[in-house]
């Protein structure tokens, strides 16, 4: 099968690009998808894993069941148990009620563990037991509850130098790193960089009633010419910024 037949049946959740480490990508994404292994999703910090890993469950055979992500980053240490794995009544102070937690949420489904990179060492033997018993138990609970999820991480860090750091556990990246998927930075990615610029002008023009035309050969030339460190998010910023900033029906310069 062609590369481009593949694409056509995939769902590819607005991913935006036709260099080839992007169809590369589609590829394999095409081949994991519609089974239940667990993924790893690795790349720089804004390069767009999250939406990889959306189009990843949308082409699965769990699609029409719950997407749940979760920054394990983003949510205080002492409460990211918590959000996992729910909590019973008078776990903790403020436990007022049961609650439900992501894994369970996503039954069904697949949970997304954004940034598993930043997860400390004791939650992680807890994410290694529902990987190998598929079982979670509350926060000041009794019991296991079984649970049919797929979990896909992504992280920015090197998750083999943080093993040999002490700070990641190797059977646990043993674990999730049945297929790993890499996400090319945009330096890597340049031909794809002016689809980017349009896509992002058309959104903006929309989203602060704009009306602006293109972008001058100038801004190309430093688009193009830019190694942003910062990838796809950067340049989506970059953009907004010159959309708001231009005069109506100019070109950005």
């Amino acid at each position: 099968m062609h590369a481009e037949n593949a694409h056509m049946e995939l769902n590819t959740s607005g991913i935006i690009g036709q260099s080839t480490s992007l169809a590369e990508v589609f590829t394999v994404l095409g081949k994991v998808a519609p089974t239940d292994s667990t993924v790893l999703v690795t790349g720089e910090s804004g390069t767009g894993k999250e939406l990889l890993v959306r189009a990843l469950h949308a082409n699965s055979r769990r699609a029409d069941k719950p997407f749940v992500p979760i920054n394990c980053g983003a949510i205080p240490k002492e409460l990211l148990e918590s959000e996992l794995f729910g909590h019973e009544k008078g776990a903790f102070t403020h436990a007022i009620r049961s609650r439900q937690g992501r894994f369970e949420m996503a039954d069904g489904g697949t949970i997304f563990l954004d940034e598993i990179g930043e997860m400390e060492l004791s939650l992680q033997v807890k994410i290694l037991r529902v990987l190998q018993e598929k079982e979670i138990e509350r926060v000041g609970g009794t019991g296991c509850k079984k649970v049919d999820v797929r979990i896909v991480a992504a992280t920015n860090r090197d998750l083999e130098v943080e093993v040999a750091a002490g700070r990641f556990r190797e059977d646990l990246l043993f674990r999730l790193n049945v297929f790993p998927i890499r996400v090319t930075p945009v330096r890597e990615r340049r031909e794809d960089i002016p689809l980017l610029m349009t896509h992002f002008l058309a959104k903006f023009n929309r989203l602060h009633g704009r009306r602006l035309t293109g972008f001058t050969q100038r801004a190309v030339d430093a688009v193009m010419s830019y190694a942003w460190p910062g990838n796809i998010r950067e340049l989506e910023n970059v953009i907004e910024r010159g959309v708001i900033l231009a005069a109506q029906n100019t070109a950005i310069d």
